[in-house]
């Protein structure tokens, strides 16, 4: 039997997003899609069709551990008005097999329609028994080259063991070492270095910076920040590591806020990311608003968005339209 279209079995993904469109269900009662990948896994949705239609999302089976998924679920009609029906939402199911995630949808469905799932977290268990961990936590507070140096480079900060300049910020100031802001960033560098205020003074003044974000800005460059820390401040974050040059900085908060965009922030990312010149984060953002559609799901939000926005970054959006509908 010959098989159909590839582009009838192809999900596409962004981020933690999947979409599979489908044309046509008439001519068959079950379809299974190509795998796609999100986070550590291969997955499959399938749709079959007899009383009701079902819908099924599993990852392929494999040595690792089955991943324990919370995602959001929606059928969306992909013509006219794009009415969806939404599942509740899955917290923490762990996926063994296909018959783990069934969705019967007793609503008649017609025409051309998407399959969306939004991954919000994936999670292994741990092999000692404790509570499972996120993937998406793991790299950034796991990847550290010598853990006991940076145990004593955090407590040089935490302690004030020696310091010799004082952070001044909105709300507060916090002790430093040169030496240490000095080897993290050029811009620290050039100020102890030349006759400036910051070396006569033993001061720095960071008008723009909360103590909170200075906090969390000081444990980044001395080794020692928390991920949950981390994800709190990444906006603010990338403000001061494009300010102070430092590179690294900058790429983990520009991966992290491409790993989970989602309708409520993509808006104020796209604009962060024209505003940093943070390309993938930029074509990411503009493909959930325009590939997959959820410029739909926001249309107050942005036509606000397009009345003060940068009229070079408007121009690229709706060059991501023209390009998108001609693929149609």
């Amino acid at each position: 039997m010959s098989r159909m279209s590839d582009s009838a079995y192809r999900v596409e993904t962004t981020a933690r997003l999947a979409q599979w469109r489908i044309d046509n269900l008439a001519s068959c009662t079950y379809r299974k899609s190509d795998p796609f990948k999100i986070g550590k896994w291969n997955w499959h949705l399938s749709v079959e069709k007899n009383r009701v239609l079902s819908v099924k999302l599993y990852p392929e089976i494999s040595r690792e551990n089955p991943p324990i998924a919370s995602f959001i679920i929606r059928v969306v009609s992909s013509v006219g008005d794009r009415k969806a029906l939404t599942h509740p939402e899955i917290i923490d199911k762990q996926l063994k097999n296909n018959d783990d995630f069934v969705w019967p949808i007793e609503v008649p469905l017609t025409g051309k329609f998407i399959i969306d799932v939004e991954f919000l977290d994936l999670k292994t268990a741990s092999p000692n028994g404790g509570e499972p961990s996120s993937i998406w936590a793991e790299g950034f507070t796991t990847k550290q080259s010598n853990e006991t140096a940076l145990a004593c480079l955090g407590r040089m900060l935490t302690e004030e063991i020696n310091t010799d300049i004082i952070i001044n910020v909105s709300d507060g100031s916090i002790g430093a070492h040169r030496a240490v802001l000095a080897s993290r960033s050029p811009v620290f560098h050039s100020m102890f270095s030349h006759n400036l205020q910051e070396k006569e003074l033993s001061t720095i003044n960071i008008s723009d910076m909360s103590i909170e974000v200075c906090q969390a800005f000081l444990r980044y460059i001395y080794g020692n920040i928390k991920h949950e820390e981390f994800l709190t401040h990444r906006l603010a974050l990338l403000r001061a590591a494009d300010k102070y040059d430092i590179l690294d900085l900058k790429e983990a908060c520009h991966e992290s806020l491409t790993e989970d965009i989602d309708a409520k922030n993509v808006l104020e990312r796209l604009q962060n990311a024209y505003l940093y010149q943070l390309q993938k984060l930029k074509m990411n953002c503009m493909r959930y608003l325009v590939k997959f559609g959820k410029i739909y799901d926001i249309r107050d939000d942005f036509h606000a968005f397009l009345q003060c926005a940068d009229r070079e970054l408007i121009a690229d959006i709706f060059h991501e339209v023209l390009n998108t509908w001609k693929g149609f």
